[in-house]
Order: structure tokens, then C-alpha cells, then sequence
């Protein structure tokens, strides 16, 4: 659902379109239908080894062999794709438009995924700092680890960020990486 909400900066990821945006919804849309209305265990919502894919999003998920505008069934090779939480759609709406959302992404599978949504956030929550003291560029992990230090957002913070820390392979439009910005993700 609003999958229009996020407008991803066209100077981070310049391959981004509004094509690309409707093959998203398309793919989610599909993968759902298949999986309620072909009578599928629930349990594959989160680890399906398929998704549909045309060309276009196949090339953005670094998948060969989809050639074509049409959408059609693709068995996944990769584990990090599988279920909802390796489409596009997801990884973007719980993304900010500049870069991922540990918080949104936890927080979005406490809700939607767990019926166990976190409460709102505090009034006056200030802007997630990434530099250090000295100046230095700090990973989004080293940033939000700084923002918990705060007794008062440790709690929430806690049942959120590690679900969505799992998905910081993912960039803010879906794609894979194993870095951001020059510095490591860690996943655990």
C-alpha cells in the first residue's frame, strides 16, 4: 500500500523510474495473489522460493534469463529474495528517500507481519546524527546505536532495529549490495 508515498532521490539511485515503481507493485501483487488464491501455506509469504518477474525488475534484482516485458513465475536462487521481505515493494516502502529505514522496516514487519505494531515514537525525537563527536561519517548502525543509547527510544528500539538490520542488504529501492557508502553492512 502506498508504494507512491516514497519517491526515491533521482541523484542516489538514478536508474529509478516510475516503470520500475509500477513492476514493484506488480511483482507484490502477483506473489500475493499466488500465494492466497493458489491455496499456498501461510509460511510462504515469508519463504516462497519464487516471485514473478519481467525483464526490467529482473535486471534490477541482478536475475538473467527473464527476457521480455511480460510478467512471469521465477524460482529464486537466492534465499534473500524469498517471501515479502526480498520484494522491491516492501524494501522501498519502509525506506526513506534518500536511504533505508532499519526502523521502518522492523516496524513495518511488527505490524503487518506480527500484528505486534511498536508504539508511536516519543514527541520531539530528534534527526538520526551520522557523524561522531570528531566529525567522522558514522555507519547507519553506529548511528543508530547512539540514537538507543537514549533510555527513553531503547525500548522500542530494541524489538525493532534487529528485524530491520536483517534487511540492510537491500538498498532503499531493493536492490542488493553489500556495502553502503564504502562501509560494511552488518546484518546480525
Amino acid at each position: 500500500d502506498d508504494l507512491d508515498i516514497v519517491k526515491p532521490d533521482p541523484t542516489i539511485f538514478r536508474n529509478f523510474t516510475d516503470d520500475l515503481r509500477r513492476d514493484f507493485s506488480r511483482e507484490a501483487e502477483q506473489f500475493l495473489s499466488s500465494v492466497l488464491l493458489d491455496n499456498h501455506s501461510v509460511t510462504d509469504l515469508l519463504g516462497a522460493n519464487y516471485t514473478f518477474l519481467n525483464e526490467r525488475l529482473a535486471r534490477h534484482y541482478g536475475i538473467s534469463g527473464v527476457v521480455g516485458p511480460q510478467f512471469r513465475k521465477v524460482t529464486l536462487e537466492d534465499k534473500a529474495r524469498w517471501g515479502l521481505l526480498g520484494k522491491a515493494a516492501v524494501l522501498m516502502r519502509t525506506s526513506y528517500p534518500d536511504r533505508t529505514s532499519p526502523v521502518l522496516r522492523g516496524a513495518w514487519v511488527l505490524d503487518k507481519l506480527m500484528a505486534t505494531p511498536p508504539p508511536p515514537p516519543p514527541p520531539n525525537v530528534p534527526s538520526l546524527n551520522t557523524q561522531s563527536g570528531t566529525g567522522q561519517e558514522l555507519s547507519l548502525r553506529e548511528a543508530m546505536q547512539q540514537h538507543r543509547a537514549n533510555p527513553a527510544c531503547a525500548g522500542c528500539h530494541a524489538r525493532m532495529d534487529p528485524i530491520g538490520f536483517a534487511l540492510e542488504n537491500f538498498d532503499a529501492v531493493g536492490k542488493y549490495r553489500a556495502d553502503d557508502n564504502g562501509l560494511p553492512i552488518d546484518v546480525v
